[in-house]
């Protein structure tokens, strides 16, 4: 394949793993003899990753992929792929209107890539959506980092959240052995990668579809069991994990988080709502009472871990009351980060179709309102870092200041200070942090 020395550009809407997946496309690309291009006009193969959980992501590929359409036209060897969500729920529909695509593919088929692109080499034009049993991953990831990786250990997800497409378009739940995850980061290990983010849909629900069954009755594999399995990696400094489910996070993973020095304090668990009957609508196996428990049970473990979410506000049929029980949930627990968005609803789901809409403007004045407290209990939660020594792995150089470095603490608070990226670059470092904002830090070399 290499005699297609061409260029290829790829843009990633949406969460960490279709960021994994592209990373995975990516290192096909570059095996078959594809050039990354940092420009998309000048790019033979332009492949979007693309993301159905919010309908503005979708439109904005739909536009994207206008403008392609348009050099294709000037260009006929142009190849214009739309891979991930959108790709799965809308299937043929897309070709319907958008014609010039060579390949349509859904998240599960991205390991065939190489193969997917020869049918397209030889004249077809190809929709990969049909559910497949995901073979265990060979290719080599181009990573966009040269010291953080993402690993997948599941794919799909076999909740049945009401609002959300991902079972349509992403599968059912798959989990990799605990072997292949394993060998994938020993080899990231040998090659220099410090920190690795375990990956899933709903990752605290890994092993259940993996065989075998421990005396005392549970599954055999757990994503317990796994981070002691990898944890002592050589190279692998620290190690995280996203995104847990509430339904399945048990005390026995917080212990062993606790436990593992390289685990790092910093949990993301989405709570969606802080209300009970809302939590019911959405069909999310949980009340806020439970929800509470889980990040008292952290904070008995870990008091200064690091908390962050996802909420939707605007849920059809959502009062006012049930609103102000999500801003008390967010009040009372402080969160270091949450991700916030106006319910907006997808196809193939069954809130899209209830006639209890509410009105965007409900939806943009209550998503203000919970922005506006997020911030400030980010910020209050920021003041206990001040003058406090953290460890920060360096990452990049600050894009706005070349003195200055950047890198994550362990409770995932981005922070910058002076510093050489050549010689800091992929380190441990001790800062102290001299400023706090309600989302990043400053700092200097202890």
């Amino acid at each position: 394949m290499t005699h297609y020395q061409r260029h290829y550009h790829i843009t990633t809407f949406g969460c960490q793993m279709n960021k994994a997946d592209s990373e995975r496309m990516a290192g096909i690309l570059e095996n078959m003899g594809f050039i990354w291009s940092e420009d998309p006009n000048q790019a033979d193969l332009i492949l979007y990753n693309t993301c159905t959980i919010r309908d503005n992501a979708e439109q904005k590929v739909y536009s994207y992929l206008g403008r392609q359409a348009k050099r294709k036209h000037e260009n006929p060897d142009l190849t214009l792929i739309v891979a991930g969500c959108v790709a799965q729920q809308e299937g043929e529909q897309i070709l319907r209107r958008v014609p010039e695509l060579d390949l349509v593919m859904g998240p599960q088929h991205a390991n065939r890539l190489e193969d997917l692109l020869q049918q397209v080499f030889d004249g077809n034009q190809v929709v990969a959506t049909e559910p497949i049993h995901i073979i265990e991953d060979i290719t080599k990831p181009r990573r966009d980092s040269t010291i953080t990786a993402w690993v997948n250990v599941i794919y799909g997800c076999n909740e049945r959240c009401s609002y959300c497409v991902v079972p349509n378009v992403r599968g059912v739940e798959q989990s990799r052995t605990p072997e292949a995850i394993l060998a994938e980061m020993e080899l990231l290990g040998k090659q220099g990668y410090k920190e690795v983010t375990l990956l899933g849909q709903n990752i605290d629900a890994y092993g259940r579809d993996l065989p075998g069954v421990t005396e005392s009755g549970r599954h055999q594999h757990t994503l317990t069991d796994l981070l002691y399995t990898v944890h002592d990696v050589v190279g692998i400094e620290r190690i995280r994990f996203a995104t847990s489910h509430p339904r399945y996070f048990t005390e026995r993973l917080i212990a062993a988080c606790q436990e593992l020095s390289k685990v790092c304090e910093h949990f993301h668990i989405p709570f969606q709502s802080g209300d009970n009957d809302i939590l019911k609508a959405m069909k999310r196996g949980y009340t806020h009472e439970k929800y509470r428990q889980i990040i008292d049970k952290i904070r008995d473990y870990m008091p200064d871990a690091s908390i962050s979410a996802d909420a939707i506000v605007g849920f059809p049929g959502e009062t006012e009351e049930q609103f102000e029980n999500t801003l008390k949930l967010v009040e009372d627990i402080g969160f270091d980060q949450l991700n916030t968005a106006a319910y907006s609803p997808r196809p193939g789901t069954p809130a899209a179709l209830w006639d209890n809409q509410l009105s965007e403007e409900v939806k943009s004045d209550r998503l203000q309102r919970l922005n506006h407290l997020v911030a400030q209990k980010a910020a209050e939660r920021s003041q206990r870092y001040l003058g406090r020594i953290e460890e920060v792995l360096v990452e990049d150089q600050n894009p706005k200041d070349s003195t200055q470095v950047m890198g994550r603490t362990r409770g995932n608070r981005l922070t910058f200070f002076k510093g050489d990226i050549n010689q800091l670059k992929g380190r441990l470092i001790k800062v102290k942090i001299t400023e706090v904002r309600a989302f990043s830090l400053t700092g200097e070399i202890v």
